[in-house]
């Protein structure tokens, strides 16, 4: 398998039957991520973060009826993020894609958001129309990675203020065991540094007070550096896990749990008061063969670390109209 830092990753549209489509606002750095199961997936949730943003996450409940999804709506903008997956509901109406109620279709579509309006104009965040628009350009090639969609405006790091911070923002990536495939989408929106599975070493992150180095937040609160005050859920990791196994809907949701495996593998501190770490699990059942929970949360685990991974590793230095400035892990490491 490539280690999580090589471009030879994968992708979550690897997963037959899912498709990716982001939506960019060029007005401002923010978007939206559209992951799409056409003929419908049986889904999971697991929210670990103490102030998420979300939607339609309890009837993934596995005593609860619904049994599939057809997409799932990671976006930027907080609480009016939430919007878009009104605008995918649309799009996924107009193409057929639904759950029959009899009357006409409704299409089920949870979400999640990740707060980012202290970067540029906040007045501007994504709505219906983005959540549309993400639908609209979604396809079953790898996705864009970095500073698209949910992530166009995501950044890492500001434990010790935005002033040091970095830029994050999405990436994906997919692992194949025995002919069955577990693919990852991440929006990193970390408060904590995003670090190397395998060394523990940041990799983006809070950087030291001349903004040249990473200043590894894990030791800097050890030692007693004392963290910046910020507000509950202005941060937030949020994303996708994909498989073509079947799975019940108690099944998805053990995925998504062990999903935040490979989260808390990639990013530290993770799961804090401050973020709403979110991790959804679709499954689209086209595999001819199940290896096993436990081979199947240990792929999770990975494809969400390695997709964490590729968010900084693909994001690109952003300076905002306001002049803050968030240096991305490639500038940095130069």
């Amino acid at each position: 398998m490539p280690h999580p830092t090589d471009h030879r990753c994968g992708a979550i549209t690897d997963v037959p039957g899912i498709e990716v489509g982001h939506f960019t606002d060029t007005r401002r750095p923010t978007g939206c991520t559209a992951i799409i199961a056409r003929a419908g997936a049986v889904a999971g949730v697991d929210v670990r973060g103490a102030a998420p943003g979300t939607r339609e996450t309890d009837l993934l409940e596995p005593a609860n009826l619904v049994q599939q999804v057809h997409a799932v709506m990671l976006s930027g903008g907080s609480a009016w993020g939430l919007d878009a997956a009104s605008g995918a509901m649309r799009w996924l109406e107009e193409h057929g894609v639904g759950l029959d109620v009899g009357a006409g279709l409704v299409p089920i579509v949870p979400a999640a958001v990740l707060f980012d309006l202290h970067v540029g104009d906040a007045r501007v965040r994504p709505d219906a129309a983005a959540g549309y628009a993400a639908c609209a350009a979604a396809i079953s090639a790898p996705p864009a990675e970095g500073n698209v969609g949910a992530g166009t405006g995501a950044c890492v790091g500001k434990v010790f203020g935005m002033q040091h911070a970095m830029k994050g923002g999405v990436g994906s990536a997919s692992v194949t065991v025995d002919g069955v495939t577990v693919g990852a989408l991440i929006a990193c929106n970390a408060v904590g540094d995003v670090v190397d599975p395998d060394t523990g070493l940041p990799l983006a992150g809070a950087r030291t007070e001349d903004g040249r180095a990473l200043r590894d937040i894990r030791r800097a609160l050890l030692r007693g550096e004392p963290p910046h005050t910020l507000l509950a859920g202005t941060n937030t990791t949020i994303g996708a896990i994909a498989t073509d196994a079947a799975l019940t809907k108690a099944q998805a949701q053990r995925l998504a749990v062990a999903g935040h495996d490979g989260l808390a593998r990639a990013t530290n501190p993770a799961h804090t008061q401050l973020d709403g770490d979110t991790l959804f699990a679709l499954a689209t059942s086209r595999a001819p063969r199940h290896p096993g929970m436990l081979v199947l949360a240990a792929m999770a685990a990975e494809a969400v670390a390695r997709a964490t991974v590729r968010a900084v590793l693909a994001a690109r230095t952003l300076t905002t109209a306001e002049g803050l400035v968030l240096p991305c892990h490639a500038d940095l490491a130069r």
